[in-house]
């Protein structure tokens, strides 16, 4: 049985605190991505996720779905299911496959029991943080960190 016990991105991470609209759900390979993620559909930010792997748990990946555009204002993804859902969802990972289908036969290969995933959504009525910005700051963190980009970022 794979622990429930909630990861917190924040201590390696301090900048998501200011975050209020933020979840988390997990993803195994024999679930529906649309139906388990519970991110949001209308507006755009970062996604951390963790595999849970033979009691260990591990960052794999950081992303991100919208930019600020030259106006000033959020893009927020309108095609497919909408928002940082969407691009977790039917975003494309390991070639040219929607996530929804990538991560199970990643997940196998790998022994991955589940994924656990983080999404901070990075613009409200008082923030508007360009995720761009944001998911390379994390990145970069990172890899000063731990010496390298995440699993899954450096198979891109």
């Amino acid at each position: 049985m794979i622990s429930t016990t909630k990861i917190n991105a924040n201590t390696m991470f301090d900048e998501l605190t200011k975050y209020k609209k933020k979840d988390h759900f997990f993803f195994r390979a024999t679930d529906t991505l649309s139906q388990v993620c519970n991110a949001p559909t209308n507006q755009s930010g970062i996604y951390i996720v963790y595999a849970l792997k033979s009691g260990k748990i591990e960052l794999i990946y950081i992303g991100r779905s919208g930019k600020i555009e030259s106006d000033g204002t959020m893009f927020i993804r309108k095609t497919g299911l909408g928002g940082i859902k969407d691009r977790i969802v039917n975003g494309h990972q390991f070639g040219k496959i929607a996530r929804r289908k990538s991560w199970p036969i990643q997940m196998l290969s790998e022994g991955i029991e589940a994924l656990d995933v983080y999404w901070y959504a990075t613009h409200d009525i008082n923030l508007n943080d360009c995720p761009r910005v944001l998911e390379n700051k994390l990145l970069k963190r990172h890899t000063e960190i731990f010496g390298q980009l995440p699993k899954w970022n450096r198979a891109l």
